[in-house]
């Protein structure tokens, strides 16, 4: 059985994106950007009332695809961290077919995603391979955003950040899973993103690069 699906049929139009915006995780052969491949994707819309509002969580809105792989990744560690087995591989839709879908299904949104480089990187990838042409969406890592509005907090990885605020994950480094964990992270950063008037996508993404210019410098 194909393993694509779009969890719920939510709308989206792109004339609403800088109200919508989209967490988004990937799974992956392993780490390396040039040589590993991506195995699956997945999406949850975070949406705003109005300008400045709490973002919501749009369970109504969501995606996730496992890509098909002839030659699946059969690494063990790999495959216990992320979960998808050698057959969930095999049994996955075609990937121009996930990759098509997954562009339908974002639009004209923003994306995030925690350490969103990786994301970009291997999600980037896949595309011009399979479909030649790229996502042109704006994109926030949430990481430096979280050290920004939250300098004192000693929290590097995800799952620091996720213990700092008390969140559950139900299954991490699931791609779906982390989506909603993430979305959440956004909603407990809000207050301080508001309070520090960065309660916008532009705002938030000028506060990700003063941090990594910070810590560069």
């Amino acid at each position: 059985m194909s393993l694509l699906r779009r969890w719920f049929r939510g709308p989206h139009h792109a004339d609403v994106h800088t109200r919508r915006w989209v967490v988004l995780d990937v799974e992956t052969t392993g780490l390396d950007i040039h040589e590993d491949r991506l195995l699956a994707v997945a999406g949850v819309a975070v949406v705003f009332a109005e300008e400045g509002a709490a973002p919501q969580v749009d369970l109504d809105d969501s995606f996730e695809g496992v890509l098909h792989h002839a030659a699946p990744s059969v690494d063990k560690e790999n495959i216990l961290l992320h979960g998808i087995g050698v057959a969930a591989q095999r049994a996955g839709a075609p990937p121009p077919q996930v990759l098509e879908a997954f562009e339908r299904w974002v639009g004209h949104s923003p994306l995030l995603a925690f350490h969103a480089a990786f994301d970009q990187a291997m999600l980037g990838r896949a595309m011009k391979e399979q479909l030649r042409r790229g996502l042109h969406n704006p994109w926030l890592d949430l990481a430096p955003v979280a050290a920004g509005l939250h300098p004192t907090v000693r929290a590097h990885a995800l799952d620091e950040w996720l213990d700092h605020f008390g969140i559950e994950c139900a299954v991490r480094h699931q791609a779906a899973a982390d989506t909603l964990a993430t979305a959440e992270l956004l909603q407990r950063l809000w207050p301080s993103a508001r309070a520090q008037r960065c309660a916008s996508f532009a705002a938030l993404a000028r506060l990700a690069r003063q941090q990594r210019w910070i810590h560069r410098g």
